[in-house]
């Protein structure tokens, strides 16, 4: 069994308690051992919304993501779903305070031809 360095920090790792991911996923590749591992804890949300899109293509998404409802992971993308302090959240907060009158969306007018847009 193969084990990292990072992972002999964690407890339970070094007794031989705790299986690797290669017993677990054997030889299949993941999308996130192929993308920059950053991607899967960025702030910014276009690069959330990407890690979350590589997650909906893994066949260990619903191990994933019971994995680490188990383990309580502070932060990151598992399981295509965002956590924040071990909790799922739809979306991470942006710094600075909430707004108190919420922008309204932009009604954008359809037009049956491109002659009906033009003339008005």
């Amino acid at each position: 069994m193969a084990v990292l360095f990072s992972e002999l920090l964690v407890p339970g790792w070094a007794d031989g308690s705790m299986i690797g991911l290669s017993e677990v996923t054997g030889d299949i590749s993941l999308p996130c051992h192929n993308a920059d591992p950053e991607l899967f804890f960025d702030e910014s949300a276009p690069r959330v919304a990407l890690a979350k899109s590589l997650c909906g293509q893994c066949p260990m998404k619903a191990a994933c993501l019971e994995g680490a409802l188990s383990r309580q992971e502070p932060c990151g993308v598992w399981g295509g779903e965002m956590f924040v302090e071990g909790q799922i959240v739809a979306a991470k907060r942006t710094v600075g305070r909430p707004r108190i009158n919420p922008i309204s969306p932009v009604i954008v007018k359809e037009c049956e031809s491109d002659d009906e847009a033009l003339a008005s």
